[in-house]
């Protein structure tokens, strides 16, 4: 390996050691993130003294600037004092310099608080790399980006810029510290903000690390004027297998996306990458949907994409697949690719990515474009420009739709698996004639649609009636839906808590099982999600709780409260003997119930019973690992003990039907 290709490699912030069979094994699984270096008592002390201090004067300006307009620059603060802390406390300084990183940034943070509390924060308001924060809706964290402030702007100015997001390659010794230490991204557009993600560690933004791309970019557009028909999705090795996924579930919301190397889906990337030897089950194999990117491929048809790959570089694999998988919807991607490069840009090769993609996003997203062509496979990625998908026959089958604005007074659709769908224009951008009727075709059958309105906007809702199209929403009832669709790792991108048994277990041997896998879950949560689990104890839940949060009771209808409420209304019956699914029951002193199901407390929020999420140590190891790895219901036989796989023995695990219904 050549100084220069090291080099890039430490910038791209990947790794230089690429997995290998050596991480194949169940059993010998190494820690991730690993354990850090010994760090000398007198620097304990005096990390130990400034996180005090640091943490006092964040108490004191939350609570003197209560509902002030600057209280919403706190977590700019705060991201200092988290990245120390769990730096000290769980063991996480790699290297002997972060030490000294360490007592940097508490003085950074000090020094905001100051300006904070005398009303004179001017971090903000710079130019080059800040580091920021914000508070995430999942488990009200305060989560770290950094931005790229271009030197065109300046504040109070109208003028709207491009945004460009880069997602960070693999790097095991990623923490927050690390993290708020890096001042280079790989790209500079001129006039252009970058967004840095942190994406929650080392997840390759999936899940958790999905949502924290959105609330970054919330976060940003309130801060600074931001173009939202410029903004382009890129990134490299791990942080390439980000951009493809952003850029197939998302396609309609970017002007362009530049995906370099990682991988487009999980199957062939571990054979060729990991020479794994994959065993899925069938339900591993529809979980694959969600995330392989090659399923979603025709949406690329909405969105500009130019890849990049080195000619010998092993993750070149991802954008042959792509370019397959768009080949069979007719299209062709514009892939990029560094003669005689390994797993870096190469000069030239990146300088001609950077011609295109500056190109086409200084033309910019078209929000209404005339034509769209959509597909997806679960109804948690169901949104193309004027497009919702509202409902599917059945989930992890594959959803379609092709749908055109035909001259000024027509929309014509060919639908499959789909049985309820929005079409919406927003006001100013409807290019249909309001003085005319509008004609919609869903599948040859032609419906009436509600006219324009004199503010330019349309919006018309159809449903399948005994399989016909009717003009209207689906009937209201028990169904699965955006945002609540499962599997079981849907409920932990949204609000959730942890609802602790305070009860006698119906046996002991399942509640010493949930006892562990809950402490398991809240660890593994703050290692891989770098957040700290809010958990509150089954006779703390409030009316507040249920309607805010996804609940995940741990337990048994005997220990937990909860649970005990609503057992009698969940599809899995759990009793003193048994635990039956359908008209399979299995002894309950040695199976447990894990599942995802709507709240019969609060039908708009999950509840979970006795499980985080479900992949585990081993998938950590490799990125294309870490997709969900259980459906929406399971039953344990808790006499196999847990591993770096598996809760225990899964004797039986399914998907609800669309219904919320177990299949028959």
């Amino acid at each position: 390996m050549t100084i220069r290709t090291l080099s890039l490699l430490i910038v791209l912030g990947v790794t230089a050691v690429a997995d290998g069979e050596r991480d194949n094994q169940v059993d010998n699984v190494r820690r991730i993130p690993p354990a850090g270096v010994k760090v000398p008592d007198a620097d304990k002390a005096e990390l130990s003294a400034g996180l005090d201090a640091l943490g006092k004067e964040i108490d004191a300006i939350r609570a003197e600037q209560k509902g002030k307009a600057t209280l919403h620059l706190l977590p700019d603060v705060e991201i200092y004092h988290k990245a120390v802390r769990y730096a000290l406390q769980y063991d996480e300084f790699f290297n002997p310099k972060d030490i000294a990183t360490a007592k940097n940034q508490l003085q950074l943070g000090l020094y905001r608080a100051k300006q904070l509390r005398e009303g004179t924060p001017n971090w903000w308001n710079t130019r080059g790399m800040v580091s920021l924060g914000y508070v995430s809706k999942i488990d009200g964290s305060v989560q770290p980006y950094n931005l790229l402030i271009p030197v065109t702007w300046s504040a109070g100015q109208p003028d709207k810029h491009r945004l460009d997001t880069w997602f960070h390659g693999r790097g095991e010794t990623l923490s927050e510290l690390n993290f708020l230490n890096q001042k280079n991204t790989e790209f500079q557009p001129k006039d252009a903000f970058v967004l840095s993600l942190y994406g929650r560690y080392c997840c390759a933004n999936k899940l958790a690390g999905e949502v924290d791309l959105f609330e970054a970019l919330d976060d940003v557009k309130k801060r600074y004027p931001i173009d939202e028909n410029r903004i382009v999705v890129r990134g490299f090795s791990m942080g390439g297998a980000a951009c493809w996924q952003f850029a197939v579930h998302f396609a309609g919301k970017w002007a362009a996306a530049a995906p370099g190397a990682g991988f487009s889906e999980t199957a062939d990337f571990l054979k060729v990458f990991q020479n794994e030897k994959l065993k899925p089950t069938d339900y591993e194999q529809k979980l694959w949907h969600m995330y392989d990117c090659t399923d979603y491929a025709v949406n690329l048809f909405n969105c500009p994409t130019v890849a990049y790959s080195g000619e010998i570089d092993k993750q070149k694999q991802a954008a042959d697949m792509m370019a397959e998988a768009m080949k069979k919807e007719g299209l062709e991607l514009t892939h990029i690719i560094g003669p005689k490069t390994a797993h870096a840009y190469e000069k030239t090769a990146k300088e001609e990515v950077i011609r295109r993609i500056d190109e086409i996003a200084a033309r910019g997203r078209n929000p209404v474009p005339r034509k769209i062509r959509f597909t997806t496979w679960t109804l948690l990625y169901n949104e193309m420009f004027w497009l919702t998908v509202d409902g599917m026959e059945k989930h992890w089958e594959r959803a379609r739709v092709d749908a055109e604005l035909v001259g000024d007074s027509e929309v014509q659709a060919k639908t499959g698996n789909v049985t309820a769908l929005t079409f919406a224009i927003a006001p100013g951008r409807c290019p249909l004639d309001a003085a005319k009727k509008i004609k919609v075709t869903l599948d040859d059958q032609v419906l009436e649609a509600p006219a324009v309105g004199s503010d330019r906007s349309w919006q018309a809702t159809f449903h399948k009636d005994g399989g016909k199209w009717a003009a209207g929403p689906l009937a209201e009832g028990l169904r699965k839906r955006h945002g609540l669709q499962g599997p079981i790792d849907d409920a932990f991108m949204d609000s959730f808590l942890m609802v602790k048994p305070s009860g006698k277990p119906l046996n002991d041997k399942v509640g010493e099982w949930a006892a562990k896998e809950m402490d398991h879950a809240v660890v593994h949560w703050r290692q891989q999600y770098r957040g700290d689990a809010r958990v509150t104890a089954d006779d703390a839940v409030s009316e507040a709780d249920i309607a805010s949060s996804n609940l995940v009771l741990w337990g048994d209808p005997s220990s937990n409260k909860v649970l005990a409420r609503i057992a009698d209304k969940l599809p899995i019956h759990w009793t003193e003997k048994t635990v039956t699914v359908g008209a399979q029951s299995y002894p309950s002193d040695t199976h447990v119930a894990i599942l995802i199901y709507p709240n019969p407390l609060n039908p708009k929020k999950y509840v979970v019973l006795n499980s985080g999420f479900t992949f585990r140590e081993y998938d950590y190891l490799n990125n294309a690992r870490q997709v969900p790895k259980l459906p929406d219901w399971a039953v344990v036989d808790v006499t196999t003990p847990p591993n770096s796989r598996w809760p225990g023995n899964v004797v039986a695990a399914n998907f609800f039907t669309d219904s919320w219904e177990l299949a028959k």
